[in-house]
Formats: C-alpha cells, sequence, structure tokens
C-alpha cells in the first residue's frame, strides 16, 4: 500500500480533471438519463444537469487542498495508500453534496423527498460508480504523464575527476552545499535520504542547474523541495524536505523569496 503511486501535483491539471468530470457527468446524465433524470422536463434538464456536473467539479475542487496536506504531510511523496485515502474522502464529500443538492436544490418544497438510505442506495452510488471511474482515470493519466516527463529530467552532476559524478533526477535532488574544494550533494533515493562528496565548485554547478536556486555563497536549493520559512534571531532560512535547514543570505534574500513564492502558488 506504500508503493509509490503515479501523481500530478499540478494544481491546473487538476482543474482539467474537474472539468472534464462535469462534463462526463452532464454527458451521462442527459443521454443515459438513470433513475428519477427521465422525470425532468426538457427546460429542467438543461437547468439541473449543468448544475450536477458543475456541483461535480466543485466538490473535487474542494477536497483539492486535503490532497495538497497530504502530499507535503508525507515529503511530497504519493502512495497508493494516500490515493486510496483520498478517494475515500472524496466519496464522502460527493455524498454529502449530492444529498444537500437534491434537498434544498432539486426538491427544496417536497413534503415527501427520498429517504437518505433510498437516495443513497438506489441514486447516489449507482451514479458514483458509473461517474467515479473518470476521476480515477484522470488523475491516473495525468501522474504518468509526470512520470514520463521525468524520466527526461535526470540530472549528471559531475565531478573534476573521470569517475566522479552522480547521476539522478532534478525532483530527487534536495539541495547542495559547499564544502572546501568539494560539494556535498543532498538528494533522496525512495524515502531515504542520502550524501555525495563530489569534488566541484558550487559556483560551476548554480552556473550549470540554472533551475536551482542559490540561497547562500555556501548553499544553491531546489524550490521542489521548500517546505516553508523559517525565522530565528532575525536570521532567515528556507527548511526543505527531510527536515533540511538552508540559511538564506541577505544577498539573495528577495531573489529567493521572490522564486520561492511563485513556485509553490
Amino acid at each position: 500500500m506504500k508503493k509509490n503511486y503515479p501523481f500530478d501535483p499540478i494544481f491546473k491539471h487538476h482543474l482539467l480533471i474537474a472539468l472534464g468530470l462535469a462534463i462526463w457527468i452532464f454527458v451521462f446524465l442527459y443521454f443515459t438519463e438513470p433513475l428519477d433524470v427521465n422525470e425532468f422536463s426538457n427546460s429542467d434538464k438543461l437547468i439541473f444537469l449543468p448544475a450536477y456536473g458543475l456541483l461535480g467539479a466543485l466538490l473535487y475542487i474542494i477536497i483539492l487542498p486535503f490532497q495538497y496536506w497530504l502530499y507535503n504531510r508525507f515529503q511530497k511523496k504519493w502512495s497508493l495508500l494516500l490515493e486510496i485515502i483520498f478517494l475515500i474522502v472524496f466519496i464522502h464529500i460527493a455524498i454529502i453534496g449530492l444529498r444537500l443538492f437534491y434537498l434544498y436544490v432539486i426538491v427544496p418544497n417536497e413534503r415527501n423527498p427520498y429517504t437518505f438510505i433510498y437516495h443513497l442506495k438506489s441514486i447516489i452510488y449507482p451514479a458514483l460508480i458509473t461517474i467515479f471511474p473518470i476521476v480515477i482515470i484522470g488523475r491516473f493519466g495525468f501522474g504518468k504523464y509526470k512520470q514520463k516527463k521525468l524520466e527526461f529530467q535526470k540530472i549528471e552532476i559531475k565531478g573534476e575527476g573521470n569517475y566522479d559524478c552522480l547521476k539522478l533526477l532534478l525532483d530527487e535532488l534536495i539541495c547542495i552545499q559547499s564544502s572546501d574544494n568539494y560539494i556535498e550533494v543532498f538528494y533522496i533515493s525512495g524515502t531515504i535520504l542520502k550524501k555525495s562528496l563530489i569534488r566541484n565548485k558550487l559556483s560551476v554547478i548554480a552556473d550549470e542547474f540554472p533551475e536551482l536556486l542559490r540561497t547562500h555563497r555556501s548553499f544553491i536549493i531546489n524550490p521542489f523541495h521548500f517546505q516553508h520559512w523559517k525565522t530565528e534571531k532575525g536570521k532567515l532560512s528556507a527548511l526543505l524536505s527531510q527536515s533540511i535547514e538552508v540559511p538564506i543570505s541577505k544577498t539573495y534574500q528577495d531573489d529567493v523569496k521572490t522564486i520561492i513564492n511563485s513556485t509553490t502558488k
């Protein structure tokens, strides 16, 4: 259950999943007319069915902050267990949302609305079973696409010697620290923090990989692993994955804040 699962953290891609969910719900309800949908007039269908689609999209968007909380809580590593937890919570939110929509929008003045148990078994569950796969497929598809992109983002940190180098994915690299005539590379292998000492200069690596961010004369970091800011005795630092704390010098402070804030929104 802790096995890595394809996951895409990009927010705009989840908005596309929400849009696809809205369209799929409308198309499914309009053309199949399940259960009580066939009781709607044509004008009611054009009002309520798109509303059902928008509701589905809204419920998915509402649950996204919980997804990102899980993602950050587990060091930006997504597993099958986390995916199942997210989907279970989404199902419960969807049940509540659909029930409230039915009571207060579809039949607001109905004296004898469907009981919750009947509504759940006869309408909500069948609808979720039919519609829910679009969420699973969309999330898995974007996750696999993200994985394939990462395969082409492997970087090679070379040393001055012919055999002194380290190959890894860009997202696995956390930060690099200068250490005399060497650099110390901090990176993640699976879920384990590792360090490699390579003979090279930090300035050379910073020039070679502009996607990394200089925070101090002795540090460059991967903004992907930023967790939160920390201020102690007037000095600013950044807390990265694996609880690595990196100082932010005044020289780089403004640029670092601007870039970090723009990449983490």
